[in-house]
């Protein structure tokens, strides 16, 4: 299994994920500081994976802190690494409780219950991404090709995946299928991500880029799409890396499933629609450079959203660890969370 994120006696130890598939390479942050940086400069990144480097970062902030008092600043700069992914702001709530129930315990007790928890949350996710695939293998038509946007893999939680769990246990009972990733530009998460897992667990795996996915979904080779989430509304929108919208509405006109992998953890129902996730804004310089090298002219204006959002109605449905979720998602998704 690939080891996206671990806690060690010497600090959290995670693959950074900007330096493949040219480099496997290890970083060990060793302050919260340090995790925060990784988060928001995306050497880990993915929801499930983010919720839990946040975790390890208020555990590992509170390994230095002089006092209790300093959990809440810890958070604060947690908090302030990236927007849309709602695990993130999960992952700290969680600690936060932990970190409540242990008011007037001594800061050494308060510490080790942290890692504990921290190292709980990891465990966790790679249970709750087995049972996802688990539950999403059977809706994987068998003979065919299965088209997915961005890396919602291993590499995007503590270990397995979501979407590309969904395509693991899919392999794993049996199935014959091969995959083909779009690209997804500009950071190119499928190609440099999504295309290392596969090959590395040995599943047969094609790349494309972003603007052949209608083609292809219209060739009648693609049995289904499957991609994972960042947050996802109350009614079922679903916040995705930016051009998964697009990738919805080529499937709907292709009668092709839209399938959505997501832990239980993803889901935000204090949001009523899609419309009020926070999306994400990044740098201009992962549009007009590619490895440093300008491909746009200098002073080019760019707009470079990390996300977007798919409304309900291109969503075939939403795969979590407790069970399948059809429309209408009001009432599905609020019957998972229970």
């Amino acid at each position: 299994m690939i080891e996206t994120i671990q806690w060690t006696s010497a600090g959290v130890v995670m693959i950074d994920q900007t330096r493949l598939p040219r480099e496997e390479v290890y970083v060990t942050c060793t302050d919260h500081l340090q995790v925060a940086d990784a988060i928001r400069s995306m050497v880990i990144r993915g929801a499930p994976a983010i919720g839990v480097a946040a975790a390890m970062g208020i555990a590992l902030g509170m390994q230095e802190a002089a006092s209790a008092a300093q959990f809440d600043e810890i958070c604060e700069i947690i908090r302030a690494t990236r927007p849309t992914a709602v695990n993130l702001f999960w992952a700290i709530e969680r600690m936060r409780c932990v970190f409540t129930g242990l008011a007037g315990r001594s800061l050494p007790e308060i510490r080790e219950r942290l890692i504990a928890e921290a190292i709980q949350i990891r465990l966790e996710d790679i249970a709750i991404n087995e049972c996802i695939g688990r539950n999403g293998a059977s809706l994987i038509p068998d003979g065919k090709t299965i088209l997915t946007h961005c890396n919602a893999g291993a590499l995007a939680t503590a270990g397995y995946g979501t979407a590309l769990g969904v395509i693991r246990a899919a392999v794993a009972s049996g199935k014959k299928i091969d995959v083909f990733a779009d690209e997804t530009r500009p950071f190119l998460q499928g190609a440099r991500l999504t295309i290392w897992e596969l090959q590395h667990d040995h599943i047969p795996a094609t790349l494309i880029t972003d603007n052949m996915a209608g083609h292809f979904l219209h060739s009648g080779r693609i049995g289904c799409v499957v991609v994972g989430a960042d947050r996802i509304a109350a009614n079922g929108d679903v916040a995705n890396k930016i051009g998964t919208y697009s990738v919805a509405v080529l499937a709907k006109e292709n009668k092709v499933p839209f399938y959505v992998a997501a832990p239980i953890s993803t889901l935000d129902l204090t949001l009523a629609s899609g419309d009020l996730i926070p999306i994400e804004q990044r740098a201009a310089a992962e549009v007009t450079h590619m490895h440093g090298v300008p491909v746009a002219p200098e002073g080019t204006e760019v707009e470079n959203p990390a996300f977007d959002v798919t409304p309900n109605r291109y969503v075939t449905a939403i795969i979590t660890e407790r069970g399948v979720a059809r429309t209408p998602y009001l009432d599905s998704l609020r019957k998972l969370v229970g």
